[in-house]
């Protein structure tokens, strides 16, 4: 039988939940503290909800789930070399797995407009699922921990956004760089050289220039239907350099007379001079080529990555001014980002940043010598217990180095020994499994000692 799980997933072993939820933990820990409430949505969506919110790329990527029953009853397999993949997809599938959180977040948005307060600050924190190459840092079916503000077009929201991704890699001890843009100044790009249309072309091609430089860029812009002269206009934009003033500056004077790249450009100097009074420990660039790939954005962008070791994007998001509208609820603004739970957690793991005591569950355990003696561990045990100590009790009354080779594997700091002299005596020996110094304590001080032990 294949005990293998499917490529691109994995399972994980306590010690890696534990590292896992040390994440999660941090990060709703700052979105708490920001205001946001937690939400759900299911894994499931219609294909409706999802097909045409990602880019063409996105679509290709979309996990989709054969309808239920005789799913091949419509199909004309006598022409089935004749008719077109998308129709014949759409006609045996209705739903799909979720890509990301943030489109179904729009529709749970409309969908529950009557029962939330705007603007509405929510946080989620669940599985999505891309049918992606595995690669490092890259997988099938990862989480993604979204907060996001709905209903306000105020640049404040960009403002707390920015500040909460300084907190959570503050707490988690990374040391990144934010990257911002905005997709108003994409479009002005593309408006400068007459091709409006060709925005999306233009910027998943510009998104590379870091990752396979300018020549092949270039390449890529010819392949999507530009030409020479048209790649000689944009290029000293791409290559810009100096600081964000100087660069907004600089483009001030090149989007003189297009309205809606003086636009951007004010917004981002908004953002930019809020974030200068906050004092905020992460660099923040301004990178002219930071497009990220959805199409939903229309105002800033965001993308943060680690500075200590190589990896892809572990945090982006961006203004979003249409997405409710798709689904019937029109002229409603959100902005939000998203945490990549499983890339952050690749690079605490290479640079070993995970505290040293994540390991710890369990703090006692209560040997088993028979059904006698266990009564009174089980008694011990619960006020243990109603006093946060983490606590187990042997299931069996095992050989006594099975059971110490159980707490020690563990990494379990104190072994309780309730035997039958320790029973008539109404003692209990406590032994420090770190230094092996065993003590004799009266039964009726035993959960003071030990929470004074462990320091609870």
């Amino acid at each position: 039988m294949n005990c293998n799980v499917v490529k691109g997933t994995r399972d994980f072993l306590p010690s890696q939940m534990n590292k896992r939820n040390y994440i999660f933990s941090t990060i709703e820990k700052v979105y708490k503290a920001h205001g946001f409430v937690q939400i759900e949505t299911p894994a499931l969506e219609s294909l409706s909800t999802l097909m045409g919110k990602y880019g063409e790329e996105g679509d290709k990527l979309l996990y989709k789930v054969l309808n239920s029953g005789d799913f091949l009853d419509e199909i004309d397999f006598a022409n089935l070399e004749t008719q077109d993949y998308k129709k014949l997809s759409n006609r045996i599938s209705e739903k799909g797995l979720r890509y990301d959180l943030t489109v179904p977040f729009a529709r749970f948005v409309v969908a529950h407009r009557n029962d939330i307060t705007f603007p509405f600050k929510r946080y989620q924190i669940q599985p999505v699922w891309r049918a992606d190459r595995p690669q490092k840092g890259r997988y099938r079916e990862f989480y993604q921990c979204d907060c996001d503000i709905i209903g306000s077009n105020s640049l404040l929201n960009e403002v707390e956004l920015l500040q909460i991704i300084d907190e959570v890699f503050s707490f988690l001890n990374l040391k990144v760089q934010i990257k911002l843009n905005n997709r108003k100044i994409l479009a002005a790009i593309a408006q400068m050289i007459g091709q409006d249309d060709k925005l999306t072309d233009i910027t998943v091609c510009i998104d590379k220039l870091d990752k396979i430089g300018f020549k092949a860029v270039c390449s890529e812009l010819k392949e999507r239907g530009l030409n020479e002269q048209d790649i000689k206009t944009i290029e000293p934009i791409l290559h810009l350099e100096g600081s964000a003033q100087n660069k907004i500056s600089n483009l001030k004077e090149v989007f003189s007379q297009i309205e809606i790249g003086q636009k951007g450009l004010e917004e981002l100097e908004s953002v930019f001079f809020y974030v200068k009074t906050l004092n905020l420990k992460t660099p923040i660039d301004f990178d002219i080529t930071l497009a990220r790939g959805l199409n939903y954005y229309t105002g800033a962008i965001v993308e943060v990555k680690c500075e200590e070791t190589v990896m892809g994007s572990i945090t982006g998001g961006g203004r979003y001014d249409n997405l409710t509208g798709i689904f019937g609820l029109k002229d409603v603004s959100g902005v939000g980002i998203s945490f990549g739970a499983d890339r952050i957690y690749d690079c605490l793991e290479t640079l070993e940043r995970f505290p040293k005591d994540i390991d710890l569950n369990t703090q006692v355990v209560f040997l088993n010598f028979g059904d006698k003696e266990v009564s009174q561990c089980l008694l011990s045990a619960t006020e243990l217990r109603g006093k946060d100590v983490l606590v187990e009790v042997y299931p069996e009354s095992a050989k006594l180095q099975k059971q110490m080779k159980y707490a020690n594997d563990k990494h379990v700091p104190y072994v309780v020994m309730i035997g039958q002299r320790e029973l008539e005596a109404g003692q209990a020996v406590v032994k420090n499994m770190v230094s092996g110094e065993q003590s004799n304590v009266v039964l009726a001080e035993l959960t003071d000692y030990i929470c004074q032990a462990l320091g609870a």
